[in-house]
């Protein structure tokens, strides 16, 4: 199997470049959570997609997300991907779904129009993508 690229914008991979160097310059000097913030930069940075993703309608990491309930009618937005990664490209009070989680695996891959499911612990929950743009 792949392995599963995260989009980022070049503004957020410069911000997490600049701040893996600040910490590797510290050299022996770094403390145990320095050292394990430049292990987490390092595996994120090397998964991740810099560019732009199109605005075509495809769910993919790196979007701005609107589903709305079959059930009810009420709407819900977030960003699919990983907050670490999108850093500055979103508000703090924004929700963020990974791609792993219920309702990111079933949003991911499809395409604006798309019914999907996916189990909460509440019960299987339908709802229907109404909107995928790009974030940054």
């Amino acid at each position: 199997m792949a392995e599963e690229r995260t989009w980022v914008t070049p503004e957020a991979h410069r911000r997490l470049v600049d701040e893996l160097e600040g910490l590797t310059a510290r050299g022996d000097d770094a403390d145990a959570s320095a050292r394990a913030r430049i292990v987490e930069l390092r595996t994120l940075l090397d998964s991740v997609e810099v560019g732009t993703r199109p605005d075509d309608g495809l769910v993919e990491t790196g979007m701005r997300v609107t589903v709305r309930s079959v059930e009810d009618g009420t709407e819900t937005a977030f960003v699919l991907g990983d907050r670490a990664l999108l850093g500055h490209d979103i508000a703090g009070d924004v929700t963020v779904f990974s791609p792993e989680s219920p309702v990111g695996a079933a949003v991911d891959g499809r395409h604006v129009g798309d019914q999907v499911t996916f189990t909460t612990p509440r019960g299987d929950r339908d709802i229907v993508i109404v909107g995928a743009t790009p974030v940054g």
